[in-house]
């Protein structure tokens, strides 16, 4: 079994989502089959994308949600859709113990991402986080740790 954790943009461009998709799904390829399993927090961008590419991959996903009011919250309505099918097809939820999403609970997040996984890919352009939590930080506790990280940027991939 190999379990892979994903941290990433939320932010990405429109024109770069077919990239980054493509992207992941080379970097899954080896990996895949029902020994894989997803770790995400099913955010917007990098995180579904990743989600749905575990999926194709027919990798089991589990998703770590930062607070008990993240979905509504945080994910906007032209989202729910999506981000509701990714939960129904998860084998497993976990939720912080955050009633509220947070700086603190995303961190929490990302600590318990990092907590159970393998390897860590990141779709990350390399500048440094804008605040706690954010992929920048995500990516260096796990190079802290020993966790390998696949940054993830194709050429022609940008962030809003």
């Amino acid at each position: 079994m190999t379990r892979i954790g994903i941290t990433g943009h939320s932010n990405l461009t429109s024109d770069s989502v077919p990239l980054v998709r493509a992207a992941l799904a080379g970097a899954l390829a080896p990996h895949a089959g029902d020994g894989l399993v997803g770790v995400s927090c099913l955010a917007r961008g990098a995180d579904q994308l990743f989600a749905e590419a575990v999926l194709r991959a027919g990798g089991g996903l589990e998703v770590v949600l930062p607070s008990v009011d993240y979905r509504e919250a945080k994910v906007k309505p032209d989202n729910l859709e999506r981000f509701d099918t990714l939960l129904m097809r998860s084998t497993l939820v976990r939720y912080m113990p955050h009633r509220t999403a947070d700086r603190a609970a995303y961190a929490d997040a990302n600590e318990a991402v990092l907590g159970g996984i393998d390897r860590l890919f990141a779709v990350w352009d390399g500048r440094p986080a804008g605040g706690r939590g954010g992929t920048g930080d995500a990516v260096g506790a796990a190079r802290e740790r020993g966790v390998p990280v696949d940054v993830i940027w194709p050429a022609g991939a940008r962030r809003e």
